[in-house]
């Protein structure tokens, strides 16, 4: 027979205290033949008499006394992780995400995470950060970039400029300056897409269509970028949630699709199943993924 021994002197100790099995039972929020029968238990456990049955109070036998001091030991021990593990479950998840998220997306994949008692922490990083903030241990999680065929979130990348059509694609090469000596155009990849997967790729077209090297260039943030594009005719790679953000006409690139793929990578395989299971809808959003599986 198992013994609840926690259980056991709980309802011992408060007996104890209140000199009586009916006000210890209540002291221990449970009924008076709980406690009766945890008591009993805990006695045959032990093979010795715990209490003095004999006068109308609950007398200490001395072999009660001997033990008391043990289980009040144990009680404050349970009752201290009962306490931990409270606390454990309202530590929050340090969360590694891309600095392109919108404030109001997290603000609602965080109050999504608090309705399942799950409490997150953000940390904006670029892309070769996040993976790296996860192996020193600084956050429990990271929304890390993958090839857009191994992401569980995809978003898929366009050109984005101030004017000119919003329908069809839009070629590389026509971006190619000619002998009339137009103005020269640029593309403009933000830091997020400076991931070999995406930026190897782009680079490719642009020599395969006689781009000049200059005219696919890195920026140093998307706020750089998004002011260059804004101050002339240079084109933002980017999402679709981010065009209609910064109000720019977007199309799809026409010589090869671009798509950011994204993983969860944590320390402990549950933290990612979990966020991955439970909550990606809402991660989706914040990264302007498509929202179906």
């Amino acid at each position: 027979m198992v013994v609840d021994l926690i259980g056991g002197c709980r309802a011992f100790v408060s007996v104890s205290e209140a000199g009586s099995f009916t006000a210890g039972a209540a002291l221990a929020r449970i009924p008076q033949p709980v406690a009766s029968r945890r008591i009993a238990a805990l006695e045959r456990h032990f093979g010795e008499r715990l209490f003095d049955r004999t006068t109308r109070r609950a007398r200490l036998t001395p072999f009660g006394r001997d033990m008391l001091p043990s289980a009040k030991r144990l009680v404050t021990l349970a009752d201290a992780m009962e306490h931990d593990a409270q606390r454990a479950k309202l530590r929050p998840t340090r969360l590694a995400i891309p600095e392109i998220c919108p404030i109001r997306e997290l603000a609602e994949l965080d109050a999504a995470a608090r309705a399942l008692d799950v409490f997150l922490e953000f940390r904006q990083a670029p892309p070769r950060e996040r993976a790296e903030l996860v192996r020193t241990q600084e956050v429990r999680a990271a929304l890390t970039a993958v090839p857009g065929e191994e992401g569980t979130w995809k978003v898929e990348l366009g050109l984005a400029g101030t004017g000119g059509s919003r329908t069809g694609s839009l070629h590389l090469e026509t971006l190619r300056v000619g002998r009339s000596g137009r103005a020269l155009r640029r593309v403009w990849i933000q830091p997020e897409d400076d991931v070999p997967h995406l930026r190897d790729r782009l680079f490719r077209v642009r020599d395969s269509v006689g781009l000049r090297p200059a005219q696919v260039a890195v920026a140093d943030s998307l706020t750089g970028a998004a002011a260059a594009v804004f101050g002339s005719a240079d084109l933002l790679l980017c999402s679709t949630a981010q065009a209609t953000e910064l109000g720019l006409a977007w199309r799809p690139i026409g010589e090869l699709r671009l798509v950011r793929g994204y993983e969860v990578t944590a320390g402990l395989g549950e933290d990612a199943q979990r966020l991955r299971a439970r909550l990606w809808p809402d991660i989706a959003r914040c990264l302007g993924a498509e929202e179906t599986t």
